[in-house]
């Protein structure tokens, strides 16, 4: 019995002597080997190794090989006019040099992370408020997160970590950046808007008063077309009622006589107070109205009628009051 105990406990402490010299480094890691607490060898390719047995004399620390990212959330920037935006953002990083990376941070991705995170923060800050307001929304946008990246390098690579990229994944305005905007986005938007419908009122009343105008000049043009018309036709009216005259002079007054007589003593209920020798009823006493004692052609004598009989009334029979 006490063999095999012994035995066991060789094999025991054979097996322990024999892991605790052996570690294994995979494809996404690196290995600092420390003895005593001085570092003796760094492995960055993967396989299998040895070491002093047991973690007294050497230890084996395991660090990442793998692209690691860091990420800023919600950051607050002020811009050169004095904006702000709101921030996400965030940087991939590799340990280059395990060993610097051991003796600067500890080997530990907290600590390296706490520097990263402030120079991050100072990077981002030193872009943006270097830059108007619409900068990061511009094409400028590749070359700040350039500026951003190359600002950190040199701080991280004396941890021993190089930074590979920076990404600025969003870029917004605050709340209160974002309502001043939109409010002024609305001022100029009105502002346009009035101006345009100031335009086009002054240009509607523009054609209003050429409208107007050319309005006005057809009616004058018209109305000096017709003035001139009317004045050719009462010209023309004029000349053939002179023809008329001219040809038969005692017809002409014996018609125009007639005609007063329809008007004045037509149906309208008028009374006249005249005298009977009045030039007025020259065709009503003895054919003294027509021109030398003789009617027109067609028209009978005022002293005859057309049974033979005497027509004429003498001129003290006529009345004074002629009452139609």
């Amino acid at each position: 019995m006490n063999r095999l105990i012994i035995l066991g406990i060789a094999v025991l402490g054979v097996l322990y002597v024999l892991f605790s010299s052996i570690y294994v480094v995979n494809e996404r890691e690196q290995a600092i080997v420390m003895r005593f607490g001085q570092i003796t060898d760094v492995q960055t390719e993967p396989g299998l190794y040895f070491k002093v047995p047991t973690n007294i004399v050497d230890a084996v620390q395991i660090v990442e090989d793998r692209l690691l990212r860091y990420d800023i959330a919600n950051m607050t920037l002020q811009v050169s006019g004095g904006k702000f935006y709101e921030v996400d953002a965030f940087l991939a990083y590799r340990i280059a040099n395990p060993r610097l990376f051991r003796e600067r941070a500890l080997g530990e991705l907290r600590v390296a992370e706490d520097r990263i995170s402030t120079r991050f923060d100072a990077a981002l800050r030193q872009v943006h408020g270097l830059r108007e307001f619409n900068a990061a929304l511009s094409e400028e946008r590749p070359a700040m997160m350039r500026e951003a990246r190359d600002l950190i390098r040199s701080d991280m690579a004396l941890l021993g970590i190089e930074i590979v990229d920076v990404r600025i994944l969003r870029t917004d305005l605050t709340q209160q950046v974002s309502a001043q905007t939109f409010d002024r986005m609305k001022a100029e938007r009105l502002a346009e808007a009035a101006l345009l419908r100031a335009r086009g009122k002054e240009a509607a009343q523009s054609l209003r008063a050429i409208a107007d105008r050319q309005a006005v000049e057809i009616i004058a043009a018209s109305r000096r077309d017709s003035e001139i018309l009317r004045g050719e036709g009462e010209a023309e009216r004029s000349l053939i009622f002179a023809n008329a005259y001219t040809q038969d002079t005692g017809f002409f007054e014996f018609y125009r006589s007639m005609q007063s007589y329809r008007t004045a003593l037509g149906g309208s209920g008028t009374t006249m107070v005249l005298s009977p020798d009045s030039e007025f009823f020259q065709f009503f006493g003895g054919g003294s109205g027509l021109s030398a004692g003789r009617a027109p052609a067609g028209v009978p004598s005022a002293g005859t009628s057309d049974n033979g009989g005497a027509a004429s009334l003498p001129a003290e029979g006529l009345p004074t009051t002629a009452e139609q």
